[in-house]
C-alpha cells in the first residue's frame, strides 16, 4: 500500500513538472500530455526547419567564402584612394594596413573603417610618396 502512494505521489510530482513546462491548467493527466506531445512534436519541427535553414546558410558561405582580400587603388591628382574589402574579419588587419602607410610614408587625410561581419576600409590621402 505504502508503494502505490508513493508512486502516486512521484506521479503527481512528475505531472506538476510537465504543467510547469508547458504552463497548462489542465487537471486531467491525458489532456496535459496530450498538450506536450503537441508541444514536443512543434519543437521538433522548429528544429529540422533551423537546421536546414543552417546547412544552406554554411554550404552559401563555403561557396562564397574567399580569404583573400580585395585590393584596389586609384589615383587622382593629388590624392590616392585605396579600397580593401575582405570578407571576413581579420583581427589585426586595420594595424597591418596601417603601419604599412606608415612605412610607405603615405599621409591618410580621411578612412572610413566597418569591421562588424566583413573587413572594409577606404582610406584618401596624400600623393606625396617618400620611399
Amino acid at each position: 500500500m505504502v508503494s502505490r502512494v508513493h508512486k502516486r505521489i512521484a506521479m503527481y510530482r512528475n505531472l506538476q513538472l510537465l504543467r510547469s513546462i508547458r504552463y497548462s491548467n489542465s487537471r486531467l493527466k491525458a489532456s496535459v500530455l496530450l498538450e506536450l506531445s503537441d508541444y514536443i512534436q512543434g519543437l521538433k519541427q522548429k528544429l529540422e526547419e533551423l537546421n536546414q535553414l543552417l546547412t544552406v546558410a554554411t554550404a552559401r558561405k563555403i561557396a562564397d567564402y574567399d580569404p583573400m582580400p580585395k585590393l584596389e587603388v586609384e589615383t587622382q591628382e593629388e590624392a590616392f584612394v585605396i579600397k580593401v574589402l575582405s570578407e571576413s574579419s581579420c583581427q589585426g588587419l586595420l594595424v597591418f594596413i596601417l603601419e604599412a602607410f606608415e612605412e610607405m610614408g603615405l599621409d591618410v587625410l580621411q578612412a572610413r573603417v566597418s569591421c562588424a561581419d566583413s573587413f572594409s576600409l577606404e582610406a584618401i590621402g596624400n600623393n606625396k610618396v617618400i620611399m
